[in-house]
């Protein structure tokens, strides 16, 4: 018994993968739009069915990105950051990278950034920082400015009623 392998035709498997196609009633296409998804589903049955036979395609370098400003000049001012994607400024990057489909490291990486290159400009960082400090961010409840500095409490002070008393 001579075991042969089975070799699909790729014409019959598009032609009956597109007949599916248009036989599902909620495919709506116009008979314009049927030869060319006949002749990609060929294209695709004959690439899966030939298996190695096709030709492998060519091997794409990594695209070079170019900023659109330097990244010296992108840090050129404390109050803004220039985006290299677009050029425009903004006070901080994460949210202009986001909405670009990218992290702070890709943004970095892609634009041969240094490691600490800031995602939010210096003014605005400060001011940031300015505001928790003042409301309190980063203590430990009950701690005052003073014992979290490492400083220690002095004694407490006599009121101005004993002062005057005693002197």
């Amino acid at each position: 018994m001579s075991e042969e392998t089975y070799q699909p035709n790729a014409v019959e498997l598009a032609t009956e993968l597109t007949i599916a196609w248009l036989s599902n009633p909620n495919t709506r296409t116009s008979a314009d739009d049927v030869p060319a998804f006949l002749s990609q589903m060929h294209t695709s049955v004959q690439s899966l069915v030939g298996g190695s036979r096709t030709s492998e395609a060519p091997v794409e370098e990594p695209k070079q990105y170019v900023g659109a400003v330097t990244a010296r000049k992108s840090l050129a001012s404390p109050d803004h950051i220039i985006s290299m994607i677009d050029g425009k400024s903004y006070k901080t990057l994460r949210r202009h990278l986001a909405t670009n489909g990218m992290t702070p490291a890709e943004y970095r990486e892609r634009y041969n950034l240094k490691a600490d290159y800031p995602m939010v400009a210096a003014t605005y960082s400060e001011s940031r920082r300015a505001m928790a400090k003042k409301i309190g961010l980063g203590r430990k409840p009950g701690q005052t400015n003073a014992a979290k500095a490492g400083v220690a409490k002095s004694a407490p002070r006599k009121r101005k009623a004993d002062d005057a008393a005693a002197g």
